[in-house]
């Protein structure tokens, strides 16, 4: 409880800080490719650094005119959300609901309090600044020293063997893990832009991209993605439209959120749906939003560093896992088959022993 605490006083460090790792780590494998091509060490850093500044200033010029064009588009539907809440509490009334109820509940939905918000969290973007800067070093300073870290994980194998092990299946499951969500999330994001396009419902390439952010929260990601279109689809159809909204979204996120990507996810994670949901819940509180977008990567480095480590802890992947015949992801390959030819062999020596 008392790191707990700690992590929690500090979440403002730690966030960024473990963001910025995850992103060198997904681009590592570029780095790596360079050089085996012959590229010298301070050109594949160079191209490194570029690529990551990209990634993340390209995201977050995303983020920002979105917020920016759904604060200029949302005053527009304030006549029409006043309409509807109006008919719904006359609607309400008719069952019975006193008044005053419907008073307060008709205040508190105003759409122009909505934009308002949105407004000020355009003023304070200026305020993000600092935070930007802060993980841009991060970044810089990381993915220079990411051409070392092959010689630091070979000092620590020469006493830790079974720490580099952990680290290095925390390592690769992580980049399986974004490259899998990306490639779905990137999907999922054209499908949902295209079927908002066509019914109509304003902003589409913005909920898109807010259909690509969430895909990344296991679980609720969905949830979060549908409520803003479905909103605006309602405003701009009625009910009708809405109810389309979450329908198609429905099929299209199940379909490929739920039948699809888990195929090609679950070997690279290995967690349970109940694990990853409680880490989903765990780290948004810890740290925030950022912790809800981070959860999966967070929970495998905790696993790596209290369960992969100690071979006495490995008892706990079978209930981390899906399932508890799941072979153990934190073992590589070539000793999961050797162990089970190992217990082939055993077989057949118990079975020529005479009785």
């Amino acid at each position: 409880m008392v790191v707990v605490a700690g992590v929690q006083a500090i979440a403002w460090l730690i966030g960024p800080a473990f963001m910025a790792l995850i992103v060198v780590i997904a681009v590592a494998p570029v780095q790596g490719w360079l050089r085996r091509r012959g590229w010298p060490g301070w050109a594949t850093t160079i191209v490194i650094v570029l690529l990551v500044y990209a990634i993340l200033i390209a995201l977050a010029l995303g983020i920002i005119i979105s917020v920016a064009r759904l604060a200029t588009e949302l005053p527009q539907y304030a006549s029409r959300a006043q309409g509807l809440v109006s008919s719904a509490t006359a609607e309400l009334a008719k069952w019975g609901v006193g008044p005053e109820q419907l008073h307060q509940a008709a205040s508190s939905l105003d759409l122009g309090k909505l934009a308002g918000v949105l407004g000020s969290l355009l003023g304070g973007i200026a305020g993000l600044a600092y935070n930007l800067v802060f993980l841009l070093a991060l970044l810089l300073f990381l993915s220079i020293e990411s051409g070392g870290v092959g010689d630091r994980l070979a000092s620590i194998a020469a006493d830790r063997p079974r720490i580099t092990e952990a680290l290095g299946h925390f390592a690769w499951g992580t980049r399986q893990y974004l490259l899998v969500t990306t490639v779905f999330g990137f999907i999922v994001a054209v499908l949902d832009s295209i079927a908002l396009a066509i019914l109509s419902i304003p902003l589409p390439i913005t909920w898109g991209l807010l259909a690509f952010i969430t895909n990344y929260i296991p679980n609720i990601g969905f949830i979060i993605g549908v409520v803003p279109p479905a909103l605006l689809g309602l405003l701009t159809g009625g009910p009708q439209l809405m109810v389309v909204v979450i329908v198609v979204y429905c099929v299209l996120n199940f379909v490929i959120q739920s039948l699809i990507q888990p195929r090609f996810i679950g070997d690279a994670v290995g967690l349970s749906v109940t694990v990853t949901f409680l880490a989903l819940v765990f780290w948004a509180w810890l740290l925030g939003p950022l912790g809800a977008i981070l959860a999966i990567p967070l929970t495998l480095l905790v696993k790596a560093l209290l369960v992969d480590i100690d071979p006495q802890a490995r008892w706990a992947n079978a209930l981390l896992r899906a399932s508890p015949k799941e072979p153990d992801p934190a073992a590589p390959p070539k000793k999961r088959r050797r162990r089970r030819r190992d217990r082939d062999e055993s077989a057949v020596d118990l079975s020529t022993v005479p009785t």
